[in-house]
């Protein structure tokens, strides 16, 4: 099961799914039969208003809940039940249960808990409002349904009776001057009269550009929109990301109704849940759409491939879905860190490389030249984009490795460090590790990490020059950069001779003086290798050693 199953499976259980309910619905095991039932446990705790679960539930919870209530060894309050979905031989189709549990199972032996079929939920919880955003959302289409978001709002439109009459009145006063005013609406009505004849002479025809009637005011409803009153545009002449923006926002409408209609008369917490909603919207609109999202009453469930959420997420609500070996595993943010190792991550990671949370892997490595060349050796080593493997290469700036590995082992991201290995950078480096394995204990997972150190005292230029004796490709690459893509072969020529009178310290220190530039026209020429050289000769053995090591990692 993966993201949509998870959301599917929620509104299973608390919402009305089970009437859509199909054999598709139904997991096929990998020696192709499907299960023949489906199971859905739910637990709800009571928290405070940041969210931390407290030892009981309030004294309106408390009464809504009434005997479900159970609590667990630590003495605190929760409510579990079990859906069960599975075909209804007698009846036809699918037949959906609710039973309360006595305890909340252990994750390993989940499915041996024993449920109570004494306690039957009968029906949905109503107080528990499941609320689902599919991700085919469009507010244009909506309009025309009774059953979308918007729709629902505006069935609950009412107006006292007074009103009803004086709005009706000046509708009617609206149609009339609007008829007259025109004259193709004149000669429609002249010929419609003709009616009249059919039936005898018992008939009127009116004209009603406008509804008649308060109780049609929906069947006419549009939404506009525009920078000011005077060029606003109705929906269907916005883009997708606009009808699907304003979908979203009818659902914060609606809540709203939903939480007045239950005040006073019952208990009210709805959970939300929406898939991708950054579609079709750019990356500003993106952020800002979670903002507004996460103001909703209750609890939010979203659902995305989106950095730019991520980026503006809480870190502690984030939760990764990895399939390794065809099982699906369920990662959150390491237990245990302290409020500053987390502002790191999200200052660090998040706010600039919030993309890096699907990567399959990473390889970390010092700085941008490194960022720009171990891509390029990937592309010649297997014939492949990096990317295209799902793994992100990152210059970290330095030697601050230890937030991108904490991340990458809270989300199960396998991790390769390519460190460079001059001065006391290698016992920099395991010092950091060390560490690492200090405060996480059995929780460090070193089948999912690996560091590989460049030559001793090398960096990344040095090994490339002294190592590997790229002196063909490096000198190319910085002729590059000093004629700037110049076509004129003369001054090419020049610059390359003048290059090639160079001492290999003097190249060395050329090259560290011109990181960024020179490392993305090296970058190319890997991948070309004109000199047809061996992969050997091109790739250094710490960066071959990684993307062996990545190659086992995805192979799992």
């Amino acid at each position: 099961s993966g993201k949509t199953s998870i959301i599917k499976a929620m509104q299973l259980a608390l919402g009305d799914y089970s009437r859509y309910l199909t054999d598709e619905d139904f997991h096929i095991k990998s020696n192709d039969s499907p299960k023949k039932e489906i199971t859905v446990d739910v637990r709800i705790v009571p928290v405070t208003e940041t969210g931390a679960q407290t030892q009981e539930f309030d004294v309106n919870w408390t009464r809504e809940f009434g005997e479900n209530i159970r609590a667990d060894s630590d003495g605190k309050a929760f409510v579990a039940f079990r859906t069960i979905g599975k075909p209804d031989d007698v009846k036809g189709g699918f037949g959906v249960e609710r039973f309360v549990l006595d305890q909340w199972p252990d994750f390993k032996t989940w499915r041996s808990a024993q449920i109570n079929r004494r306690l039957k939920i009968r029906g949905r919880i109503d107080s528990l409002r499941h609320i689902s955003i599919d991700a085919q959302r469009d507010i244009h289409q909506e309009l025309k349904e009774k059953n979308s978001f918007v729709g629902k709002v505006l069935s609950e439109i009412q107006y006292e009776e007074s009103e009803v009459k004086t709005l009706e009145d000046m509708i009617k006063e609206l149609n009339k001057r609007a008829s007259e005013k025109s004259e193709s609406l004149g000669e429609l009505k002249t010929q419609l009269d003709g009616l009249n004849q059919t039936f005898e002479g018992a008939g009127q025809v009116d004209i009603t550009p406008f509804p008649k009637k308060i109780r049609n005011l929906s069947k006419y409803f549009n939404i506009h929109f525009g920078e000011s009153e005077i060029n606003s545009l109705p929906m269907e002449y916005h883009g997708m990301g606009t009808r699907s923006w304003a979908s979203m926002l009818t659902v914060r409408a609606f809540t709203e109704l939903l939480k007045k209609n239950h005040q006073g008369k019952q208990q009210f917490f709805p959970i939300t849940t929406i898939e991708e909603p950054e579609a079709h919207l750019h990356p500003n609109a993106q952020r800002t759409s979670y903002e507004q999202l996460a103001d909703i009453d209750g609890q939010m469930i979203v659902s995305s491939h989106s950095p730019y959420l991520v980026s503006v997420a809480e870190l502690e609500g984030i939760r990764v879905l990895n399939k390794i070996r065809n099982r699906i595993s369920v990662r959150k943010l390491l237990p245990g860190l302290n409020s500053k190792e987390i502002n790191v991550l999200k200052r660090e990671i998040m706010r600039f490389r919030g993309e890096i949370i699907f990567a399959n892997a990473l390889i970390l490595a010092e700085g941008i030249t490194d960022e720009q060349l171990i891509p390029a050796m990937y592309k010649l080593w297997c014939g492949r984009q990096i990317y295209a493997k799902g793994v992100n290469c990152v210059g970290v700036g330095g030697r601050n490795y230890l937030p991108f590995v904490q991340f990458g082992m809270s989300f199960g991201i396998p991790v390769c460090i390519v460190s460079d290995n001059e001065d006391d950078t290698k016992r920099n480096v395991e010092g950091q590790i060390n560490s690492l394995k200090s405060s996480l204990g059995p929780q460090f997972e070193e089948n999912n990490f690996a560091v590989e150190y460049l030559g001793a005292s090398n960096n990344i230029e040095s090994e490339l020059l002294n190592v590997l004796g790229m002196r063909y490709e490096i000198i190319e690459a910085l002729v590059a950069v000093k004629t700037k893509g110049s076509t004129n072969v003369h001054y090419v020529a020049s610059k390359r001779n003048e290059l090639k009178k160079l001492s290999d310290d003097e190249l060395l220190e050329l090259m560290r003086t011109s990181k960024t530039s020179y490392s993305n026209y090296l970058a190319d020429i890997i991948v070309k290798n004109p000199k047809q050289k061996k992969k050997e000769e091109l790739i250094p053995e710490a960066v071959l050693n990684a993307f062996t090591k990545l190659s086992q990692w995805l192979d799992q």
